[in-house]
């Protein structure tokens, strides 16, 4: 399975439409200080079953400049994929389930000074 996991993440998020249009970032090479965004980065994981099912690591990271934008950014994103994005097929991808690593947390940038809140899921998934 060759399956970049960050590209149909982002394809799914980008797709919801109570998720500001615009703000998920595959990466932050596209972030512009000061403006609200989603940046998912993918951390880890392994082959669950050989040629089957993959599992992938996620981190979700909110930037704003208002904290409670941040956050509540954050814990929609974190409702998505926990609660939405099991059994759906995006990307080439079937994501069979997503289970919670790490709530958000706060962990302002420093550099910026934007507000981050950030979490950390792991997404099972298969071809489809």
């Amino acid at each position: 399975m060759r399956i970049d996991p960050i590209e149909f993440l982002v394809a799914y998020l980008s797709s919801r439409t109570d998720i500001p249009e615009g703000t998920v970032l595959g990466d932050l090479n596209n972030h512009v200080t000061g403006s609200t965004s989603v940046y998912l980065e993918h951390m880890g994981g392994f082959r669950v079953v050989r040629d089957r099912m993959d599992r992938c690591d996620v981190e979700y990271a909110a930037y704003s400049m208002d904290r409670k934008e941040a956050v509540d950014l954050a814990l929609l994103v974190r409702e998505k994929l926990l609660e939405e994005l099991p059994d759906t097929a995006v990307g080439g991808a079937l994501v069979l389930d997503v289970e919670e690593i790490d709530s958000p947390k706060y962990d302002p940038d420093d550099s910026s000074r934007e507000h981050v809140y950030s979490g950390q899921v792991a997404v099972f998934y298969t071809a489809v």
